[in-house]
């Protein structure tokens, strides 16, 4: 069996991943003006860093936004498309080896995937995403670098944006600990810095995302989450998410190749799910 090439096609940005004899092997990421500049350049720079031929290419399994702009073969090899959703599902129960969670994609906006065993299954969604942290760090901050912006809110005081609960109330109220976020951006003043600004912003987001996919769990006995896409890198995961747990009582996975968990999918549609 040769090796099978997942690929991630977003609009600018491509990620590429290689599975062979159900190992991942070597993820890479390449951004580009266009998906399909995106996708070749993240291509022939995978087979070129791991000493692959074409001849050792078993399948090319496409997935994303920009696989809508890819019609033909690639180099003339077998080439299919894996439905994102499952591709989405399928990455993250192989990477978290977690099989009854719900999957958060964190993108332009965030998805929810429930994954019950080999059920994929679209829940719902919310607009809120890395293109929301983008875009309003480009109207607030004038960057929409968001490593850049995540430099600023390590600097920063969230306390100095967010009411939280020990601001309106003398005592905890039920199920709610003193520092709860009562409101994001409630106590930001007009000569806020833009650091302590970055921080909110970027606890903001975090915080509609986790929420939002508890709220999607309510009815299910469903108490795992697994979070993918670039998000999932940010340091202040690791500072949101523990806040999010104790407070609704459930547990954030981060697998260890979060951000390639979408192309791990589409590939594993196909070793899975068999020749399509």
């Amino acid at each position: 069996m040769g090796i099978v090439i997942g690929i991630d096609v977003g609009i600018s940005t491509t990620k590429i991943v290689g599975i062979k004899n159900g190992k991942v092997s070597a993820p890479i990421r390449i951004t580009a003006a266009d998906p399909i500049t995106s996708l070749y350049g993240a291509f022939g720079k995978y087979l070129h860093d791991n000493d692959i031929d074409l001849k050792d290419v078993e399948k090319v399994m496409l997935t994303g936004v920009g696989a809508a702009y890819i019609d033909t073969p690639i180099y003339g090899l077998p080439t299919a498309k894996s439905e994102e959703f499952m591709a989405d599902g399928l990455g993250a129960r192989f990477e978290s080896k977690l099989d009854h969670a719900i999957v958060v994609s964190m993108g332009t906006g965030t998805t929810f995937i429930l994954c019950n065993g080999d059920e994929m299954k679209h829940i719902g969604g919310i607009g809120v995403g890395g293109g929301t942290l983008a875009g309003l760090s480009r109207i607030m901050l004038n960057t929409s670098d968001i490593m850049q912006v995540v430099a600023m809110a390590k600097q920063g005081n969230v306390r100095n944006i967010d009411l939280v609960i020990g601001d309106i109330s003398a005592h905890p109220l039920p199920g709610l600990p003193m520092d709860t976020t009562a409101s994001n951006f409630a106590k930001a003043q007009s000569d806020a810095s833009k650091e302590d600004i970055a921080a909110g912003l970027i606890k903001m987001v975090l915080q509609s995302i986790g929420s939002a996919a508890w709220l999607a769990s309510l009815g299910s006995d469903i108490r795992d989450f697994v979070l993918i896409g670039n998000l999932s890198l940010l340091p202040q995961c690791k500072e949101v998410f523990p806040g999010l747990e104790k407070l609704y009582d459930i547990r954030f996975h981060v697998p260890k190749h979060s951000q390639y968990c979408t192309a791990i999918g589409a590939a594993l549609d196909y070793t899975i799910n068999g020749k399509k």
